[in-house]
């Protein structure tokens, strides 16, 4: 039974052919089968022991007689590799394959030493040996693809794989990374383009190809885009940007109002597509005065953006406008919003608190700011005009005075302080300092 039952074992285990020796007696070919399946079943016994050198002196003796057992190569390979002995494992592995090239398991013997020595070069080579056998292999490619920075291979497979078995969390990770170095981002425009036009139902292709031309600056792209998503796909958030400005284009400002507030308040659309539209709805509210207060409610969806403080940009939209009540409401909103003062909006809102007559509140928040930022001028300047309008001529003095101090290089700010100070000087009744500070200025002008 025991002789039966190891004859079976290495049948099945080398899944050759019976060996012939030719011009062999028959008694010497039955005395080297025995003593084949006695050494083969000995290297089997120390390899479950973990007496890999043993079972290595057993399958070597089994290449004496017989050296093209392609089995006994990939035993010998299992062997080395169990002791790290990767050069003569990968060599073992193979020969195996080079006997059998058709067999999966040499093959992958081959792939586990390319792995274990990092050789990703090597792995590619066996990886594409094993895909006829196995195209879930393909997964390990892309992977080998992204170690050897062979990127643009890595981002045609990465395609592939999600077009065929769907997209994955690590693929997509990849492709992050890849896309991440612009030479790539045309293949991938193409590329989304053309499954745009083959699933034209499938949101993701669009988001993708909106978020490339927008990381592009492509504006006029992402809105045709837009559109094409919100004719196939209405109910998409990225076609509200679409319908916005179709309902603008047609002074359906209730219309592009409802389709504007669900484009802020999207997770998934783009901070600079979001300005676009709060920009282009400016402009429409600028000349439809009706919607100011759907302004000021798209202006809160921006509260908590890091990068850009929106009601400071619409004050300065209508102070290049001139519209100097509306730049103040939107720079006191930009003040509030920010815990650091910033000292372009409060010398923006006194320059509108001027233009607008507003002297007391121009004095104060000058004064004001003098006290935060001491050496810088301009606040000085804004405290003795305000002053001066006032007809508060001693703090106008005493406050331009204590400004020259810190001016420097700033002809323009220079030839200011002086007409003020011409001014105080005039209404304080000196002559001479008067004539003095306007002479000063005149000088200054004709430079």
């Amino acid at each position: 039974m025991k002789g039966s039952a190891l004859v079976l074992l290495f049948f099945v285990l080398l899944g050759n052919p019976a060996l012939v020796l030719a011009q062999t007696e028959p008694d010497q070919i039955k005395l080297d089968n025995n003593k084949f399946q006695d050494l083969f079943y000995e290297s089997l016994k120390q390899k479950a022991i973990e007496n890999y050198d043993k079972a290595i002196v057993a399958l070597e003796q089994c290449l004496k007689i017989d050296p093209q057992n392609a089995t006994v190569h990939f035993e010998l390979g299992k062997n080395y590799l169990a002791l790290k002995d990767y050069k003569n494992a990968y060599t073992c592995f193979e020969q195996a394959s080079k006997i059998d090239p058709t067999n999966k398991w040499f093959w992958v013997g081959m792939y586990d030493v390319n792995y274990a020595t990092k050789d990703y070069e090597g792995a590619i080579y066996t990886i594409n040996k094993l895909i006829p056998f196995d195209p879930k292999f393909k997964e390990d490619l892309t992977s080998l693809y992204m170690n050897t920075g062979q990127f643009d291979k890595a981002l045609v497979l990465i395609n592939e794989l999600n077009e065929t078995t769907g997209k994955t969390d690590r693929r997509e990770s990849y492709k992050i990374q890849i896309l991440s170095q612009g030479k790539y981002q045309n293949a991938e425009i193409v590329n989304l383009v053309d499954q745009i036009n083959k699933y034209p139902k499938e949101e993701s292709n669009y988001i993708s190809l909106i978020y490339l031309y927008s990381k592009n600056n492509e504006i006029d792209k992402v809105l045709e885009t837009a559109r094409k998503l919100e004719s196939e796909i209405p109910t998409s958030e990225w076609a509200q940007v679409s319908l916005f400005k179709f309902h603008l284009d047609n002074n359906d400002g209730d219309k592009a109002v409802k389709a504007m507030n669900i484009v802020l308040a999207s997770s998934k659309i783009d901070s600079k597509i979001k300005h676009r539209v709060l920009n282009e709805f400016l402009i429409f509210t600028n000349a439809n005065p009706q919607y100011n207060s759907d302004l000021e409610k798209a202006i809160g969806y921006f509260d908590s953006d890091p990068e850009v403080n929106v009601a400071k940009e619409i004050g300065k939209f209508y102070h290049a406008k001139k519209q100097w009540d509306k730049a103040i409401v939107y720079y006191d909103k930009a003040i509030k919003k920010t815990a650091d003062v910033d000292v372009e909006t409060n010398l923006l809102l006194l320059q509108a608190y001027i233009e607008t007559k507003q002297f007391d509140l121009a004095a104060k928040k000058a004064m004001d700011m003098v006290d935060v930022f001491p050496t810088q001028p301009q606040f000085y300047y804004y405290a003795g005009l305000g002053y001066n309008q006032l007809v508060q001529f001693k703090k106008a003095k005493e406050i331009l005075e204590m400004g020259l101090d810190y001016l420097v290089e700033d002809v323009a700010l220079e030839i200011n302080f002086n007409i003020q100070l011409g001014e105080a000087y005039n209404g304080l009744g000196d002559n001479k300092k008067k004539e003095f500070y306007f002479s000063k200025a005149n000088q200054l002008l004709k430079q």
